[in-house]
C-alpha cells in the first residue's frame, strides 16, 4: 500500500532541485527535531528507527562517529511501501530502502538468489507506482558476502550444478534476473551501484531514483563488471563504475561505485593493503577524468560540471580493524591529510566482494553545471583531473 504522491510536476525539467549533504548523526537529528523530517538520508552507524534515516548496518571506523547523507528534495514529501520496499519521494525523486532478513523474511524454498530477485522486483515496482522509473544510485549489503550457504535450492544454485556458489555470486544472479525480467539495462546503462558485506542484519539495498536517466560513465583502466567473464560466477555484477545526473537548480551529481584494486578484470596488489589504496585512488582518478569528459561534451551556452578526487565526499570501506591507519596514511600522501577528501571520509568495517580485496572506496559529489549526453573512454587521467 502507498500514499498518494504530491503532484509536484511544473513547466521546467526539474521542479524540485535535490540536495545531499553528510552530517554528524547530531546535526541531521536537529533537522527533524523541530518539524517534518527531511526527504531523506542513508545513514552510517546510525539507530534503525529513523524512518526517513535507513541506515547501514555497519561499525563506523573514523573518529567522527556515526555520520548520515542527508538529501533534501522537495518540501511536500510523500511515503509508501510496495511488497518489501519502503520509500519516499516528492514527486520528482525517490529515496528507498528494503531490508530482507533471510532469518525472518525468507519463504519456504528461497534461496539467496531467489530473495535476491524478489527484492529488486519490489524496487522496480516502487520506481513505477512513484513515477520515479530511473536509478541514480543503489547500495547493497549483503551479510556473509563471501561465504557459501550449507545448501543452495535457488536457482543460481540450480544453474551452477547445485551447492558451493558464493554467495555473492548467488545475489549477483538474483539480481542480473530481476532486471532482465523488469525490462532495465542490466549490461550498458546499469546504475552505478556498490555491494559489501556487513557482519550482521538483512540483505540491504537502498537507492536513489528520479524522473531522468543518467549517464552512465565507465573506467578505461578496467574492464565494465557487467562484462566480467564467467570466472567470476554465472551471472556478471549489474553496475556501471559511476554515473552522472542533473540534480536541479543547475547541479550535477557524480555518483562512483565502490572502486577497488582491480585492473581490467583481476585483482592487482593482493595482500598489500598500501599498493591496494594507491591503486584504488587511480581507478578513482580514472573515473573521474571519464566523468568530466562526458560532463565536457557540452554545446554553448552551458558550462560543463568538473570534478576532483580530492574534493569527493567517500565511504572508505576496510576489511581489516588494523589497516585503517596504513590505508588513512596513504590516502594523505597521495590526496594530503587536509583535502576534504580524507577530511570527510566515512570509514567502514566491511567485507569487500572479493576475498582478496582489503580495500573499496565509493563517492559522490555535486557540481554546478549540465551534464553531457554520452562517454567515451579516455586515457588515465592525473589525479587532480
Amino acid at each position: 500500500m502507498s500514499a498518494p504522491l504530491a503532484d509536484n510536476s511544473g513547466s521546467s525539467g526539474f521542479p524540485s532541485r535535490l540536495r545531499v549533504e553528510r552530517m554528524s548523526l547530531a546535526d541531521s537529528l536537529d533537522l527533524s527535531a523541530t518539524g517534518d523530517a527531511p526527504f531523506g538520508a542513508l545513514g552510517y552507524g546510525t539507530p534503525a528507527h529513523l524512518h526517513w534515516m535507513p541506515t547501514v548496518d555497519a561499525q563506523v571506523l573514523s573518529l567522527r562517529g556515526a555520520m548520515a547523507d542527508v538529501w533534501h528534495a522537495g518540501e511536500r514529501i510523500d511515503s509508501g511501501a510496495t511488497g518489501s520496499a519502503r520509500w519516499r519521494s516528492d514527486g520528482e525523486w525517490l529515496l528507498g530502502a528494503i531490508d530482507l532478513s533471510e532469518a525472518t523474511d525468507k519463504a519456504d524454498d528461497e534461496g539467496l538468489s531467489d530473495m535476491s530477485h524478489r527484492a529488486y522486483s519490489d524496487l522496480f515496482k516502487a520506481l513505477d507506482e512513484a513515477g520515479t522509473p530511473h536509478l541514480l544510485r543503489i547500495w547493497n549489503y549483503l551479510p556473509r558476502i563471501n561465504g557459501f550457504n550449507d545448501s543452495d535450492d535457488s536457482a543460481a544454485g540450480q544453474g551452477t550444478g547445485g551447492t558451493g556458489l558464493e554467495r555473492y555470486r548467488q545475489f549477483n544472479f538474483g539480481r542480473q534476473q530481476a532486471f532482465i525480467d523488469a525490462a532495465r539495462p542490466a549490461f550498458d546503462g546499469a546504475p552505478a551501484a556498490c555491494a559489501l558485506g556487513i557482519r550482521q542484519g538483512a540483505l540491504s539495498i537502498r537507492f536513489l531514483a528520479g524522473r531522468k536517466a543518467p549517464v552512465p560513465v565507465e573506467n578505461p583502466r578496467q574492464v565494465s563488471a557487467y562484462r566480467y567473464p564467467p570466472t567470476y560466477g554465472p551471472r556478471a555484477p549489474t553496475f556501471s563504475r559511476a554515473a552522472l545526473a542533473e540534480m536541479g537548480g543547475g547541479d550535477v551529481a557524480l555518483f562512483i561505485s565502490g572502486t577497488a584494486s582491480i585492473i581490467g578484470h583481476e585483482t592487482v596488489h593482493p595482500g598489500d593493503v598500501r599498493e591496494q589504496t594507491r591503486e584504488t585512488l587511480r581507478n578513482l582518478a580514472a573515473v573521474v577524468a571519464a566523468a568530466n569528459d562526458a560532463a565536457g561534451k557540452l554545446e554553448a551556452p552551458y558550462d560543463a560540471a568538473h570534478f576532483t578526487v580530492p574534493a569527493l565526499d567517500c565511504v572508505i570501506y576496510v576489511r581489516h580493524v588494523d589497516d585503517v591507519v596504513a590505508i588513512r596514511q596513504v590516502i594523505d600522501e597521495v590526496l594530503g591529510a587536509g583535502s576534504h577528501f580524507a577530511a570527510h571520509a566515512v570509514v567502514l568495517e566491511a567485507d569487500i566482494c572479493r576475498s582478496d580485496l582489503l580495500v573499496e572506496i565509493e563517492a559522490h559529489a555535486v557540481a554546478s553545471g549540465v551534464q553531457g549526453a554520452r562517454h567515451d573512454a579516455l586515457p588515465v587521467g592525473s589525479l587532480d583531473a
